[in-house]
């Protein structure tokens, strides 16, 4: 769990119980995004920062307790630039299993973008500029991934989600019709895939959406959905893909909620 302000620990550790076990600092400046990689190898932590200070403007991994191991982006200096990668507050990120790397980057800066990286960090290929048309954003502000190849995009400023193949980029459908109250402002599948988990943070609402079948986008459909209380103000779900428990980060409420599936 990340939060923000000056003289707290900007990272704080939990066990799946909510026991408090350790907290980190270092390189930390205003975190906006965080993903959790395991690999056969171990774990790691990505954490985007949309700081405007020295460490700003990057996307982070570190290991569990806080060792800085790779630097995305120029810190300190927003910009567009791929050659040296540059970021402007970027959103947040998905880890595919084979390390390729989605970040959304624009969360109100310069660039309204996705990018898909190498596991090595090179891009593959970029979609996205300032706007509401086909494959255009305002504020792109999470991303994630089905198994069928895949990409969905949160587009908070726009009142969608739209989604892209996983290899090439290519633009394949968008979801509007359940957004009418609230912009999406974060999006993860549950552990069977059947669902869309998706935070509005306006009206306090996670948002339970039908997962389309393979080959098909249509329309969204709302097949349940929870009220929070008022100013609870959800801003990032994940979703524990091993129990199906289901994690909300609320800005509003500053508290995480877990919610466990009822078997």
């Amino acid at each position: 769990v990340f939060q923000r302000g000056d003289n707290v620990p900007k990272v704080l550790v939990f066990s799946e119980e909510g026991h408090f076990l350790h907290s980190w600092n270092d390189t930390v400046e205003m975190p906006h995004g965080i993903f959790v990689w395991n690999t056969a190898l171990g774990s790691s932590v990505w954490i985007t920062d949309v700081g405007t200070g020295k460490y700003g403007h990057t996307v982070k991994q570190y290991s569990p307790l806080g060792k800085l191991m790779q630097v995305l982006g120029t810190p300190g200096n927003a910009g567009s630039s791929l050659i040296p990668l540059q970021f402007d507050q970027p959103a947040e990120l998905f880890v595919d299993e084979t390390g390729e790397i989605y970040v959304v980057d624009g969360d109100g800066g310069m660039n309204n973008r996705l990018l898909k990286l190498t596991d090595d960090y090179k891009e593959m290929w970029l979609t996205g500029t300032n706007g509401s048309g086909i494959g255009q954003f305002r504020i792109p502000h999470s991303v994630t991934l089905d198994p069928f190849g895949r990409v969905w995009v949160a587009d908070r400023g726009n009142k969608r989600i739209q989604v892209f193949d996983k290899v090439t980029g290519e633009w394949l459908g968008c979801w509007s019709g359940c957004f009418s109250e609230d912009g999406p402002y974060s999006v993860r599948f549950t552990a069977d895939y059947k669902y869309l988990i998706v935070a509005q943070l306006n009206i306090n609402r996670l948002a339970i959406l039908a997962a389309p079948p393979v080959g098909s986008i249509g329309d969204c459909v709302m097949v349940h959905s929870v009220q929070l209380a008022d100013e609870t103000k959800p801003h990032l779900v994940d979703v524990d893909m091993r129990s199906g428990a289901v994690y909300v980060a609320e800005i509003g409420a500053q508290q995480v909620q877990k919610y466990v599936p009822l078997r």
